[in-house]
């Protein structure tokens, strides 16, 4: 065997010189947070939402937990994402919400106009660089569920702010906690 030919990768182990496909694919989780943070994250999320619920029944209005909850995971599990900025969670509400409620307008409470109230707030959260995923359950919620704007927006503006509130505070109340936000506006 010539020297040329042993320094050669096998074609078969790696063909086209590529690298194989299995290592790309699997990737690298993040590190497993501590016991600790994780039950500080989890609490602080579980305390916030269970008073959303508080004042949502109070003010016989809908209850948003599937947004909320999703926005609360982001901003007290990731506090560092730009989903998870209070820019992005208060504005992207606020954007999912005047979706929701113009296509509720124009198509009614159907799972299709809820879908298509979805695509839009997420384009919309997009271009106004406000990226937050669980803005579009606010609109699919308002679509389908047609709360009175009047009480609704208010609920879900003060809802939006609580929960940044909450994930600023829980940030500087643990000693090495990430603290959040990144940025505020």
């Amino acid at each position: 065997m010539s020297t040329d030919t042993a320094l050669r990768p096998d074609p078969a182990a790696d063909p086209g010189g590529r690298r194989p496909w299995w290592p790309r694919m699997a990737g690298r989780a993040p590190a497993r947070p501590t016991p600790a943070a994780a039950v500080h994250s989890v609490s602080a999320a579980t305390a916030a939402l269970l008073a959303l619920v508080a004042i949502g029944a109070a003010l016989h209005e809908p209850v948003l937990i599937p947004p909320l909850a999703a926005s609360a995971a982001l901003v007290h599990c990731a506090p560092a994402l730009p989903l998870a900025q209070p820019r992005s969670v208060v504005v992207g509400h606020l954007l999912g919400a005047a979706t929701g409620y113009a296509v509720a307008a124009l198509a009614h409470g159907s799972a299709w106009a809820a879908a298509l109230a979805a695509g839009v707030t997420l384009a919309l959260t997009t271009l106004a660089r406000t990226p937050h995923s669980p803005a579009c359950a606010t609109a699919v919620v308002i679509v389908l569920q047609a709360p009175a704007p009047a009480r609704f927006v208010p609920l879900l503006f003060g809802s939006t702010l609580l929960l940044v509130l909450t994930a600023f505070a829980a940030s500087r109340v643990r000693r090495g906690a990430p603290r959040y936000p990144a940025y505020w506006w």
